[in-house]
């Protein structure tokens, strides 16, 4: 690392040079190339995707995505009124020449009754289209809809919903990021005092970020790439950008203040924090790229997006930054302490200051902040217990969205299970076939919870058939999910006696398989997340308590993330405060939540255990490393997870549910992560354990391989330079100790 940072220093026009060239030529390739993003299910063995296996191969008519046209009369008139019935035929006859519509079914036509409501002021439309959503190019979705709505008047409410709708309303990148930069800034100017310091992680940040998203829109040629996961790599990489450049420009500070030149401070700065940044992005990546043990092809794309976006960051922040560091020289430090070290040369170290004072309490009471700590992490982690996945529907959008207006239309009209029918297919192969479908649509006719079934229909082959059954709750509803495993495991299994081939579809189904198979697959995912960090630290600190230590924190700030993310999202706690309506937890957060918080928390771990390991390897007194660690990185790890926090909270404000949730997750994540875990638990933790921290047996010493967070030149210079015992115990002054002491206050504001 220190020939990286020492070349990167001496060739910084160079490497800016490379840096600009590649933001500007990827930009331009992704510009020209345009995105290709696409939220592409595929869930092999279940219902939901035989059944679509099924319609795709005999009923092409139906195998395709569909869409519905609300309609509504905003007088007193019925929609059956001329004065309302030309505009609507007229209407229904552009849209179905839109391409790749394949039917529409009109509430004028031969099943038109069953299409308007009772009170004949609301009616809807059935467009089929010839493909799923996620091939259709969004032109032809936005074609569709733009048709429909522009027949929207003062006398005829239109609006067009369904999930293939949604995909025209999904928000690809939000200005909220900006207010997450701005809040950022300010905490890096209380940190630094100085203005050309606070630009230097912004910069860093914003250019990996840009150079990120462009490879993201690029990746979205290659592979599906989901809507949401540019904003998602967005969010983290914006995080840990500034995060990771934060700790190398104040360690950078810390040698400048120290005396050393700006190349050697940058040198130090990068052999050191840079080491401990790169070990934390990968663990991200790790922890990110974990989600490929799922099975679950929808979030690979997601995955290598996030994984993307930090190993930008993480390549900015050891050869950006160490060059811009060299064009800022002595500027990085504010003029105050420049002044302040051209009279008085360089300071003496102590650990005092309010993360020194901090850090000697918990050494003097770590028993009673662990529990306190400890009960409090629980205690907020307690809704976590009543997880429910699932799918929020359209309901729960923004009354702004035609979707969301279009389904409280129909579930005011129709009844709330309207609005998430399920699909019975069935595999014709002779006529027993055909008498067992019939014979489960008439058994689910009869079941409590099921408002109506249609007719069976067979397709044009004859070798498929199905039926449409609407439930009397809404897609979401814990019901729907309820009648949906009743009709699967029960009603269909006795009614349809033999091997008839019947399978329950439909988008409702879809969402409720992905919430099973990702359920199922989950504690897969995490043990070997936590089994492949844990072996990275024991690999790192030469110990087994303290990666067990991290792995059960690591666990325990997700699980309080979860707590709230539950609390707001699922129980409705704040909604209007958040303009959100309560339902279930995307059956996927759990998963990307995890991967993302568990990397995230590694990184303050790593930062706060790798000074403290630097301390004990040339001290061997816990004690000391573990005062001395804390007190030195408490005021960094604070301002970085407060930096961190509002950035993830400022994806509050934007529009889509998915993003307000990872933002008040992840945000609610890093508060309890730095404030509560690193501060307190960690440290009371390692004090109670003594020793035994850095217990690792000698056989498993040797079978490892040595994999260093911080350099031996740093190690030496601590031995070479540290202050006596007493001093850190504040039983000598400060001012007494040798001329070879170190030279920095821990935790002292330099401005």
């Amino acid at each position: 690392m220190a020939t990286l940072a020492r070349w990167c220093f001496g060739h910084r026009r160079l490497v800016l040079f490379l840096w600009i060239i590649a933001l500007i030529g990827l930009g331009g390739v992704s510009q020209a190339a345009g995105s290709n993003y696409r939220d592409a299910f595929s869930l092999p063995g279940t219902d939901s995707q035989k059944s679509i296996d099924l319609l795709q191969r005999d009923f092409p008519a139906a195998s395709g995505d569909s869409a519905t046209i609300v309609l509504h009369s905003r007088s007193t008139a019925t929609v059956s009124d001329a004065s309302l019935r030309g505009p609507i035929t007229e209407m229904l006859a552009k849209v179905a020449k839109v391409p790749h519509v394949s039917e529409v079914a009109s509430p004028f036509g031969t099943r038109g009754a069953s299409h308007i409501s009772k009170d004949g002021r609301t009616a809807f439309a059935t467009v089929d289209f010839d493909q799923q959503g996620n091939d259709l190019a969004k032109d032809n979705i936005q074609q569709f809809v733009d048709t429909a709505r522009g027949y929207d008047s003062a006398s005829l409410q239109v609006e067009a919903t369904g999930q293939l709708v949604s995909i025209t309303e999904q928000q690809q990148q939000s200005y909220s990021e900006l207010i997450g930069i701005v809040a950022a800034a300010v905490i890096l100017f209380i940190a630094f005092g100085s203005v050309l310091a606070v630009t230097l992680p912004l910069i860093t940040a914003v250019v990996a970020l840009g150079v990120g998203s462009s490879l993201i829109i690029i990746l979205s040629h290659v592979m599906s790439v989901a809507e949401f996961a540019p904003i998602l790599a967005t969010l983290i990489g914006l995080g840990v950008g500034i995060d990771y450049a934060l700790f190398i420009v104040n360690r950078h500070r810390v040698g400048l203040l120290a005396g050393k030149t700006p190349e050697q401070a940058a040198i130090t700065a990068v052999n050191t924090s840079g080491r401990a940044v790169m070990f934390a992005g990968v663990t991200v990546c790790i922890a990110l790229l974990g989600m490929f043990a799922l099975g679950v092809s929808f979030l690979y794309g997601v995955a290598i997006s996030a994984a993307l976006a930090v190993a930008m960051t993480m390549a900015a922040a050891v050869t950006l930054l160490p060059a811009l560091l060299g064009f800022y020289g002595m500027r990085v430090l504010s003029r105050r302490d420049r002044r302040r070290l051209a009279e008085h040369g360089p300071e003496p170290e102590s650990i005092s200051g309010l993360w020194a004072r901090w850090s000697k309490f918990v050494q003097r009471r770590p028993r009673f902040l662990a529990v306190v700590s400890g009960v409090a992490i629980l205690v907020i982690a307690v809704p976590f217990l009543s997880l429910r996945l699932g799918s929020s529907d359209l309901g729960n959008g923004d009354t702004s969205k035609s979707t969301k207006r279009g389904y409280d239309l129909l579930a005011e009209g129709f009844g709330p299970g309207f609005n998430g029918p399920f699909t019975i297919v069935a595999e014709i192969h002779s006529p027993s076939d055909t008498a067992a479908l019939n014979a489960a649509v008439r058994a689910a006719r009869t079941t409590p919870g099921v408002a109506s079934v249609s007719n069976p229909r067979e397709s044009p082959n004859g070798q498929a058939a199905i039926a449409t059954l609407y439930p009397t709750s809404s897609p979401q509803a814990v019901a729907t999910a309820k009648l949906l495993d009743r009709l699967r495991d029960d009603v269909v299994p006795q009614a349809a006696s033999g091997d008839s081939k019947i399978y329950i579809g439909g988008i409702t189904a879809v969402f409720e398989d992905f919430s099973t198979v990702l359920s199922g697959k989950l504690p897969l995912f995490i043990g070997i997340v936590v089994v492949l960090a844990f072996l990275l630290l024991v690999a790192v600190f030469r110990s087994l308590l303290i990666p067990l230590t991290a792995s059960v924190m690591n666990l325990l700030a997700v699980a309080a993330a979860f707590g709230v993310v539950v609390a707001v999202f699922q129980w409705g706690w704040g909604e209007s405060l958040f303009s959100i309506t309560g339902g279930p937890v995307e059956a996927f957060v759990p998963v990307l939540l995890f991967a993302i918080l568990f990397g995230l928390s590694m990184d303050y771990e790593v930062f706060l255990v790798s000074r403290m390991h630097e301390e004990w390897t040339a001290r061997r007194d816990n004690r000391l490393a573990v005062t001395l660690g804390q007190a030195e990185t408490g005021r960094v790890i604070s301002a970085a997870g407060a930096i961190m926090a509002l950035v993830f909270a400022s994806f509050i404000l934007g529009d889509e549910r998915v993003i307000k949730l990872f933002g008040l997750g992840l945000a609610s994540a890093i508060l309890i992560d730095a404030f509560v875990i690193r501060t307190i638990l960690v440290p009371a933790l390692m004090h109670i354990f003594g020793k035994a921290n850095w217990w690792l047996p000698s056989s498993l010493d040797r079978v490892l391989p040595h994999l260093a967070v911080e350099s031996s030149e740093e190690i030496e210079e601590i031995r070479r330079t540290a202050p006596p015992a007493e001093v850190l115990d504040g039983t000598q002054v400060p001012g007494q100790q040798g001329p070879g002491t170190r030279s920095r206050r821990a935790d002292e504001p330099t401005h």
